[in-house]
């Protein structure tokens, strides 16, 4: 049977990877040696998702794998015979686990199997507590209303990501874990001693996951004074005090009064970042490195966009990808550009 072959140390990087295309075979248990661990694959993934997975080190081979004892492996086996094919097949097939909270996306067709959903979820997922998206994120401070279904309506949660916990409310401040891998990405690319400035950090997954590994300096600024009260919160869970300095505040008006000369910026709010480009990319020194998050359905609006933000500095794109789905035909789109 199809597997992949992975070093231990990247396994849970990949498995959600995996799991986000719907490529791993469920129905089969993974396998481990000393070094490696073998997921079972329900089809080889293509060029773009070993792009994303973005290691040397793994193969696919051809491996015998243990079934797993039958039972519901999807919160769709869960609603079979509960509610007809037809609205099984209109259940979003995506959904946010953040710690102990479950964030669902129920279609308003389905509005009087919602709390059978709700259900379905909470004993599939074992999580404490079931929301329905009841708007998109929305406003400065990027928060969604939220439904409450099932469960304890309990939305403060810690979430882990790459030995990194995180302490927020999910109804008060913005946190993907889809972004774990691109955080975990451009952790891999900081090297001791840079300055950084993460606009727009939020409750820090960014900031700390740099600050847990790296010997850096770095201003994390974010305008929702409940972001910046998780971010203190999350700086002592994750025994950073001191290593990162919170700023609660417009990030423009911080990059015009501090006079930042950064090695390196964040700047991860795809739907609004574009107005601080200029700002931003003047308080890069030479040879800083941009990180440009956008909502875009080609590479060459982003990339247009920073090159015209940066007039006579010179531009070198250092790296480009879809970082997740957006709606229909847009992407959140990553952009790494060295500014000269």
């Amino acid at each position: 049977m199809l597997g992949l072959k992975i070093p231990k140390k990247q396994a849970d990087q990949v498995r959600k990877i995996l799991l986000k295309h719907s490529l791993m075979n469920l129905e089969q248990k993974i396998k481990r040696s000393d070094d490696y661990v073998y997921i079972p694959l329900s089809k080889k993934p293509d060029t773009y998702v070993m792009d994303e997975i973005g290691l040397k080190d793994i193969e696919i081979v051809d491996v015998e794998f243990e079934a797993h004892k039958k039972g519901p492996k999807s919160l769709k086996n869960y609603l079979e015979g509960r509610i007809s094919h037809q609205k099984i097949l209109d259940i979003r097939k995506s959904f946010d686990i953040i710690g102990d909270v479950v964030i669902l996306e129920i279609p308003d067709e389905l509005e009087s199997e919602k709390y059978l959903i709700a259900d379905s979820a909470l004993k599939f997922t074992k999580r404490k507590a079931i929301y329905r998206k009841g708007s998109k994120v929305k406003g400065v401070t990027r928060t969604r209303r939220l439904e409450f279904l099932a469960g304890e309506d309990a939305s403060e949660t810690i979430h882990t990501e790459y030995g990194a916990r995180f302490l927020l409310d999910v109804r008060k401040v913005y946190f993907s874990p889809r972004l774990a891998t691109e955080r975990e990405r451009i952790v891999e690319q900081v090297k001791d001693g840079e300055m950084i400035v993460d606009l727009f950090a939020g409750v820090g997954p960014f900031s700390v996951s740099i600050a847990r590994r790296r010997t850096v300096e770095i201003y994390a600024v974010d305008i929702n004074p409940e972001a910046i009260y998780y971010l203190k919160r999350n700086m002592e869970l994750n025994k950073l005090q001191g290593k990162i300095n919170p700023v609660l505040g417009d990030a423009e008006k911080f990059l015009e009064t501090e006079n930042i000369r950064a090695d390196r910026i964040i700047m991860n709010l795809p739907g609004t970042a574009c107005k601080y480009l200029e700002h931003a990319i003047s308080s890069l020194k030479k040879g800083g490195i941009l990180h440009y998050y956008e909502f875009s359905s080609d590479f060459n609006t982003p990339v247009e966009r920073i090159k015209e933000a940066a007039g006579a500095r010179k531009v070198t794109i250092q790296g480009k990808r879809k970082v997740k789905s957006s709606s229909p035909g847009k992407w959140h789109m990553g952009i790494d550009a060295v500014i000269n």
